[in-house]
């Protein structure tokens, strides 16, 4: 009988480029190679654009609406909302992780003892480059503490959770490594095109590849041990790039996400799939292929929307390979604080291979937070500083695009306009394209019960901050706001 396979999840944080997909200015080499030996998706979302809410719909395989209290930043994890490391190490795995687990957010509330991606490996440390920001986390070293407490025989499900490239930075530190502003050869259009956005990017990338080098550690550990043919690698990120109109922000740059997933036993490689799919779709992927009974399975497939990616792995082929997996779905309530009353910013999208529909539904609210105190839901960058300091100038262009207020409405074609940069919203010509894609999102929030779309949406409001007390509307209006990004 076929041994199990192991499992590996790589997760960077804030990561949105690879050179797999053709960015010049970073060099991912193991992303590259799980893409080569396996599959690179062109068409993966994340749920919910901000570290916590998208890693627990990886976790529970749920709309991030549907996870209570874990859809939110900065929360606590709900009692009875189940996570599928359990149910692997219930069916006989070795589970745990190193590195950034689910987070930022408390799960002790509710009575678990232990994060819920499972068992943490994480006392090992190494010396980062000199002047840089990076974790003294060393993954590959306690990724061995994991290997060497696996009882004999035993598959393993292992969580790499990079905390790179999160903010901070030191500023310059990527030219400092080496790289070059003539390597970014393209500044996305709602940043200014000039060098102190292109050393952000630098900066950036150096972290990026970074991790990409500890992830390349590990995968070289299980090739040395024979076991890397029959390991499941998944390697993706949480959400898009730490910048303004990106991070924690509702359009394609953001919660369309880096994916490869090599299975050397079971996929071929070199492959390139359209197909739209989802993070809600991992979880249930994993206990496919660890076997799982189906009774166990159904607990997560009765409340999921997701879908196993198993009918690709087996479709074979580049291109478009299914025929069902042509929407995505995501969602966004409270992320960091930053408006009157702590309110969050709730917004509702569905994506199709053509277009991006988006309903905000707080339309007088700031969606990166209040001019006051800070655009707390963009993190501090070279780069926000800049388009903020030329709003100061009274050149408002690209401040608006990033900071600025939003219709109700948004419709953008994202084959003629990846960037989201047009809205199509109340063109008569799209009216049709419009109508219909809020009747699809709508069907599905009633569907996957919503209380947002069932005018209940203040249970999203009242759910406790668990983040510094400080980071609250009422310290502001104390006058000692103290804000912070996470």
């Amino acid at each position: 009988m076929p041994q199990r396979p192991n499992i590996l999840f790589i997760i960077a944080d804030d990561a949105s480029h690879y050179s797999a997909y053709g960015h010049t200015f970073v060099h991912t080499p193991c992303f590259d190679r799980v893409a080569q030996d396996g599959i690179l998706f062109a068409n993966a979302f994340t749920t919910n654009p901000k570290c916590a809410p998208s890693r627990a719909s990886i976790l529970t395989g749920k709309h991030t609406w549907q996870n209570r209290e874990a859809c939110l930043h900065q929360n606590y994890w709900p009692k009875d909302l189940p996570v599928f490391p359990d149910v692997l190490e219930n069916a006989g795995y070795h589970v745990g992780f190193t590195g950034k687990a689910w987070a930022p957010g408390d799960w002790k509330r509710c009575g678990r003892t232990r994060n819920p991606v499972g068992n943490e490996y994480n006392t090992r440390t190494l010396t980062p480059p000199k002047g840089s920001m990076i974790s003294t986390r060393d993954y590959g070293a306690c990724f061995d503490d994991f290997l060497d407490d696996r009882p004999k025989g035993t598959p393993f499900f292992f969580w790499c959770g990079g905390h790179e490239p999160h903010r901070h930075y030191t500023p310059g530190e990527g030219m400092r490594y080496g790289k070059r502003l003539e390597d970014v050869t393209e500044i996305p259009p709602y940043w200014p095109q000039e060098d102190v956005i292109r050393r952000d990017m630098l900066d950036y990338a150096f972290e990026t590849e970074w991790f990409d080098r500890q992830a390349a550690i590990i995968l070289a550990r299980l090739e040395a041990a024979g076991e890397l043919d029959n390991t499941l690698v998944i390697y993706t990120s949480d959400n898009g790039a730490p910048f303004p109109r990106v991070k924690g922000q509702m359009y394609d740059d953001d919660f369309r996400l880096p994916l490869a997933l090599m299975w050397r036993n079971r996929t071929q490689g070199g492959r390139r799939i359209d197909d739209l799919v989802s993070f809600t779709d991992f979880s249930l992927t994993f206990l496919e292929a660890a076997e799982v009974p189906e009774r166990e399975r159904d607990v997560f497939a009765e409340a999921s929307p997701g879908k196993s990616l198993q009918d690709i792995l087996d479709a074979g082929g580049s291109g478009t390979v299914t025929q069902n997996r042509t929407r995505a779905y995501m969602g966004r309530e409270r992320h960091d604080l930053g408006r009157e009353g702590d309110l969050g910013y709730p917004v509702r999208c569905v994506r199709t291979p053509r277009f991006l529909y988006v309903r905000n539904f707080a339309p007088e609210r700031w969606p990166a937070g209040n001019p006051e105190t800070g655009y707390t839901n963009c993190d501090s960058s070279p780069t926000k500083t800049r388009i903020l300091g030329l709003k100061e100038q009274g050149e408002e262009y690209y401040w608006k695009l990033s900071f600025g207020k939003r219709p109700a409405e948004e419709l953008y074609d994202v084959v003629a306009d990846p960037h989201c940069m047009k809205n199509l919203a109340g063109k008569p010509e799209f009216a049709v394209t419009q109508i219909e894609l809020w009747r699809d999102l709508n069907a599905e929030l009633k569907r996957s019960g919503d209380p947002r779309i069932a005018d209940k949406g203040d249970v999203f409001e009242g759910c406790e901050y668990v983040g510094e007390a400080w980071h609250s509307w009422a310290h502001y209006v104390a006058g000692d706001w103290k804000p912070q990004n996470y």
